[in-house]
């Protein structure tokens, strides 16, 4: 318990929770970051695969700007384990393939697949609670898409 617990209100400080926005982005954001650090490749990938879906076409810039330095925030703060944990759950069911692929393509970007890029994808795709099967797949379709 900390000194501030005990005189604050619990809830002063807390997060404020994510929407399905930031859910998806935050899931991308973490993908970029597993290795320890964010390729250019990355970011490049990042920001085109969010600004070409139907679900950021109508958020002005100066809003996607403070999304992503609120996301930034969180992943510096507490790492992508963090972020995934707020990010995952606020998916909606028909976009959780979406954004597993995504992720795997982000992780592909920069042409080299780090270990703690192979287990962050493996707990991606457990925490999305998606069929092994079709993961597999999925990954096998981004391998495709990013060799050459």
């Amino acid at each position: 318990m900390s000194l501030f617990d005990d005189v604050l209100d619990d809830s002063s400080f807390a997060p404020e929770q994510f929407g399905p926005q930031e859910g998806f982005a935050g899931t991308l954001l973490a993908a970029s970051a597993c290795d320890g650090h964010i390729a250019d490749e990355e970011v490049g990938s990042l920001v085109t695969t969010l600004t070409r879906m139907k679900m950021y076409q109508h958020v002005p810039p100066h809003k996607f700007n403070s999304m992503m330095d609120r996301l930034m925030g969180v992943l510096k703060r507490g790492g992508p384990e963090k972020l995934i944990d707020s990010s995952v759950p606020v998916i909606p069911p028909e976009l959780r393939e979406t954004a597993f692929a995504n992720a795997c393509d982000i992780v592909l970007a920069d042409g080299i697949v780090e270990p703690d890029e192979k287990e962050f994808i493996d707990s991606l795709m457990i925490k999305l609670e998606m069929d092994k099967t079709r993961a597999k797949t999925i990954v096998q379709v981004m391998i495709f898409k990013n060799q050459g």
